[in-house]
């Protein structure tokens, strides 16, 4: 069974897109682009290198892979190695569209089922970059194994987040931590089950109050 990593580069408050380039990706407005760049940790070097240790296939949303295969074929100097790694690698997309995968060593998948099939089969390890609207559903389906969070102490505002829209209810254990220099947490997270239905709650208030507050919240007025 192969094991699905991500690997996330993530805003204070959640937010993931277009860490690397002011042009990598500024759809619905998004104005920081290269913001992990502007912020700069050197720091997260071990982790991102563990990350890619070995070897591995990626797991990717249709744009994330369109990003890689523009730049990473034709990069050159101190990233030349990266790209011919990620050419080596198996580039699994999760994509609707029929588009050509022109990248070497690319593979369409068509849907959650398809990443389920390949998480069976013989092979490398899987992992995710970018992607952002891959997550939820392959977390309601418990398909990713580890999160691997690089978290900035900067905000965004706005823009393409981890756990967007359809982000399933769940617990997570974590399994590592460690926090750089510039303040950057990196913590590693692994699924844990579903949150307990049981709990002990204190008893909630019976002042007429309370229950005026409730009627407003059932009548959405509150």
């Amino acid at each position: 069974m192969r094991k699905v990593t991500g690997g996330v580069f993530l805003s204070l408050d959640g937010v993931m897109q277009a860490p690397g380039g002011p042009t990598e990706d500024y759809t619905g407005g998004f104005d920081q682009g290269g913001w992990l760049f502007r912020f700069g940790d050197e720091g997260i070097f071990d982790t991102v290198g563990s990350l890619f240790a070995g070897e591995y296939d990626l797991l990717l949303g249709r744009r994330t892979y369109d990003i890689f295969a523009s730049y990473w074929p034709y990069v050159e100097g101190p990233e030349a190695a990266m790209g011919q790694a990620f050419a080596r690698a198996g580039k699994h997309v999760l994509t609707r569209g029929d588009r050509p995968l022109e990248w070497q060593n690319s593979h369409r998948l068509k849907g959650v089922d398809d990443v389920a099939a390949l998480k069976r089969s013989e092979g490398p390890d899987l992992i995710i970059q970018g992607s952002s609207t891959i997550y939820p559903d392959l977390l309601a389906a418990g398909l990713i194994d580890r999160l691997v969070l690089m978290i900035f102490p900067v905000t965004l505002g706005k823009g393409k987040r981890l756990f967007g829209e359809g982000t399933p209810a769940g617990k997570l254990r974590m399994t590592d931590h460690k926090v750089t220099a510039k303040g950057t947490v990196i913590a590693t997270y692994e699924p844990d089950g579903a949150i307990p239905a049981d709990a002990s709650f204190p008893e909630p208030s019976t002042s007429q109050r309370e229950q005026e507050r409730q009627a407003r919240m059932r009548e959405e007025k509150w």
